[in-house]
């Protein structure tokens, strides 16, 4: 038998704010910070009281700002962006949250909406509840013990996370319009955005705001040991217009000659950022190894809207003519991960991007020295496979080994594949190149000190490509790199 949701006696909420429209990205963009700044206030006040001892007046609710676009014709736009318009007319909404962390892109979406549209906007309070856990600023701590200061749940005074309703269905193409006929403006919903950033500092062990437009992701630490070293370089010569690094546990050098120390605690996924004022700067995140952790690391990075990323990695190769230290530049991917299943079915293609593709072929050529018909000493491109068995060597071989010989696999990782699917599925371009470091179906195994000249001589030149390949990407406009290949039939405003 279900049972019926519990009726809020004495339900206290901020003071009510009336809608407004607005035809002034800025001015829209700072109602929805101050209608945010009052509901959070109004929640932590409220919660302040609560863990002093105070005896709650009923249930605390709060809500997140609401912006909204009405169109009654269809409009003529440049057919060449894959955003900032909607598809047609009808009203389009979406939750807001943290504008103080999207301030410069809310501004950027709006604008674009205003210019396509010629309509103003709306700005007001929605009726989706702020959870207390991510009304907390970084000053507040939530403990166990904080639910029974009164003998009550703590979800009977405020707003907890709802996972019912955090889910991935816009960007999945799963969404249904609400009973009013209003469509999503962007990917992600308010609460699901703060539930990623919560796991991201989780995770990381870094704050959202350090988080840069331009992500690398590695699966061993001394990619990131080499990144830290390049970090340096740049700071201390000043190039590059490099501001700032941060490690983990928000730890912030601002010059090349302060020792960046190991956190005493490492996390899980520890990321690394090179910073720029206007957010353009490389973020770099060793996510270990497997499709999981690969999967939780985009899912997370994904609300923040990067420009691109790219997975950095060491692969098996699987041709006899491949020698350790060449380079794999993916050009399709054989999803034998799994753990993307559910969300994005294995018979969707994951196209190459040639913006990113062209990138990392030209920072090859520049870093190495060779180009053209050369540069096929150093690197292939193909197909690489990934799975989510390290030791699919120790099965029969003849049944993998022939599945990838059809698929004309060249290279066999764990976590390139869950990498750009998931790029894919939330519409963040996305490229691959790997490192051979073994080939196991040639007898090349990766064993102690069979590849330590590998690892000393090719590490630091391939992370130089993948920055360098960030760079090229970085002069590119938006319009051009925010590909129309990643966008469906029914897609978004909001990039």
């Amino acid at each position: 038998m279900l049972r019926a949701a519990p009726i809020l006696r004495n339900l206290i909420t901020p003071k009510p704010v009336a809608t407004q429209t607005y035809d002034d990205a800025s001015e829209a963009v700072a109602a929805i910070l101050l209608i945010y700044q009052q509901s959070t206030l109004f929640l932590r006040k409220h919660f302040t009281r609560f863990q002093q001892g105070l005896k709650p007046e009923g249930h605390y609710r709060a809500f997140y700002p609401l912006l909204s676009i009405t169109t009654s014709t269809f409009s003529q736009i440049d057919t060449r962006l894959s955003f900032g318009h909607v598809p047609e007319p009808g009203t389009y909404a979406t939750t807001l949250t943290r504008p103080d962390l999207f301030e410069g892109y809310l501004h950027q979406q709006i604008s674009l909406l205003l210019d396509n549209h010629k309509v103003p906007i709306s700005v007001g309070v929605s009726d989706v509840p702020i959870p207390l856990h991510f009304a907390l600023g970084e000053g507040f701590t939530l403990s166990g013990g904080d639910a029974s200061v009164h003998d009550r749940p703590l979800r009977d005074i405020f707003d907890v996370p709802d996972l019912k309703t955090t889910n991935d269905d816009i960007a999945n193409g799963d969404a249904e319009d609400a009973p009013d006929g209003t469509r999503p403006l962007a990917p992600f919903t308010a609460q699901r955005v703060d539930y990623s950033l919560a796991r991201l500092s989780h995770y990381t062990a870094t704050a959202p705001e350090h988080f840069q437009n331009h992500v690398l992701f590695t699966n061993y630490q001394f990619y990131i040991e080499e990144f830290i070293n390049f970090s340096k370089e740049q700071l201390a010569n000043g190039e590059g217009e490099y501001i700032s690094f941060v490690s983990p546990g928000n730890v912030i050098t601002t010059d090349g000659t302060t020792d960046i120390d190991a956190p005493l605690k490492t996390p899980q996924m520890p990321a690394y950022h090179l910073t720029r004022a206007d957010g353009s700067g490389i973020t770099m995140v060793n996510i270990g190894v497997g499709p999981s952790n690969a999967k939780t690391a985009t899912d997370h990075i994904a609300v923040l809207r990067p420009h691109a990323w790219l997975m950095l990695g060491h692969c098996a190769g699987l041709r006899n003519s491949q020698n350790l230290g060449d380079f794999v530049l993916a050009h399709a991917y054989v999803r034998e991960d799994h753990v993307l299943d559910a969300d994005l079915p294995v018979w969707v293609p994951i196209p190459p991007l040639a913006e990113v593709q062209i990138a990392l072929e030209q920072a090859v050529a520049e870093i190495t020295g060779l180009s053209g018909y050369e540069l096929k000493r150093v690197m292939r491109t193909g197909t690489v496979a990934t799975i989510d068995n390290r030791n699919w060597e120790l099965r029969e071989q003849s049944g993998p080994v022939q599945r990838l010989s059809k698929s004309r696999a060249i290279a066999l990782d764990m976590e390139s594949a869950t990498i750009a699917a998931n790029g894919f599925r939330f519409r963040v371009p996305y490229g691959t190149l790997l490192c051979v470091s073994d080939k196991p179906l040639h007898g090349e195994l990766k064993l102690p000190g069979m590849a330590s000249d590998f690892y000393q001589t090719q590490v630091s030149r391939h992370l130089r490509i993948g920055i360098r390949a960030m760079e090229h990407l970085r002069e590119m406009p938006l319009e051009r790199l925010h590909s129309r290949k990643l966008r469906s039939f029914d897609e978004t405003a909001f990039l």
